[in-house]
C-alpha cells in the first residue's frame, strides 16, 4: 500500500508518497492539472491512499481522485495541527507528514460533503458573512456618530428602514463625516437586497429539508 500527502495550493500540489514502512518512494511538485495529477498515482498502481488538507479548494481534487478509484481522505485543518506541529514547514515537510500520518492512521478526518449539497452549504456560508458586514456597517455608524457625541435611540437599530431615512437627513457636522455615512448606509442597502435575494434561493431547498428542520427546527434562517 502507498501512502501520499498531498501540499495543495491554489497553482501547484506537492505530493510525497511513501510505502507500508515510511519510506518515500516518490515526492513531486506538480501544477494543478488533472492530467498530470492522475499520471503521478496511476504510475504507482491502484493499491493507494491519499490524503490532503480541508482547505478551501478541495472540491476538484476530491472528485477527481475519488472517480478514479484512489481513496482521499479529508484532513481537518484545525486538529490537524494539533498534532502534527514542526518548527520547520516547508510544502515537502507538510506533505511528508500528511502521508505518515495517514500510514498510522491517525489523520483527524473531516466530513467530506455530498457535491450535491457543497453549492447550498457554500450559499449559507455567503450569507453568513454578508450578514457579518451588515452588521459591521451599523456598528461603524454608532462609532462615526459618536464621535461627535450623537446616538441613535437603543429602539432605533440602523437596520430599521425608518431609521435609516433619519440618519440620511441627519445633519452631519462636515461633508467629511456626512460623506462616511452615506456610504455606510449604501453599503447597508446594497447587503440588505443581497441578504434577501440569498434567503429567496435558501428558503425553498432548506426548509423542506429534514436534515436542516432537524438541527434547527422552526427558527430558520437567522435575522439579521
Amino acid at each position: 500500500m502507498f501512502y501520499s500527502g498531498i501540499d495543495l495550493h491554489r497553482d501547484n500540489s506537492m505530493i510525497t508518497t511513501i510505502n507500508d514502512s515510511g519510506t518515500i518512494v516518490n515526492q513531486q511538485k506538480l501544477p494543478n492539472d488533472e492530467v498530470s495529477i492522475l499520471n503521478y498515482f496511476f504510475s504507482m498502481g491502484n493499491e493507494h491512499r491519499a490524503v490532503v488538507e480541508a482547505t478551501a479548494n478541495w472540491y476538484w481534487l476530491s472528485d477527481l481522485l475519488n472517480d478514479h478509484g484512489i481513496d482521499l481522505v479529508l484532513a481537518h485543518a484545525k486538529y490537524l495541527k494539533a498534532i502534527s506541529y514542526a518548527k520547520v514547514k516547508t510544502d515537502k515537510v507538510d506533505s511528508q507528514t500528511l502521508a505518515n500520518l495517514l500510514r498510522i492512521d491517525m489523520i483527524p478526518a473531516a466530513h467530506q460533503i455530498s457535491p450535491a449539497w457543497r453549492g447550498l452549504r457554500d450559499l449559507m456560508r455567503a450569507r453568513l458573512k454578508l450578514v457579518s458586514k451588515n452588521t459591521s456597517c451599523q456598528n461603524s455608524i454608532h462609532k462615526l456618530l459618536g464621535k461627535y457625541n450623537m446616538n441613535i435611540p437603543d429602539d432605533k437599530k440602523p437596520r430599521y428602514q425608518e431609521t435609516q431615512q433619519t440618519l440620511r437627513e441627519l445633519p452631519m457636522p462636515d461633508e467629511y463625516a456626512a460623506l462616511q455615512l452615506k456610504f455606510l448606509l449604501q453599503q447597508m442597502e446594497l447587503l440588505h437586497t443581497q441578504i434577501k435575494e440569498t434567503e429567496k434561493t435558501l428558503h425553498p431547498k432548506l426548509i423542506p429539508n429534514p436534515i436542516f428542520n432537524a438541527s434547527y427546527g422552526s427558527r430558520g434562517l437567522a435575522k439579521y
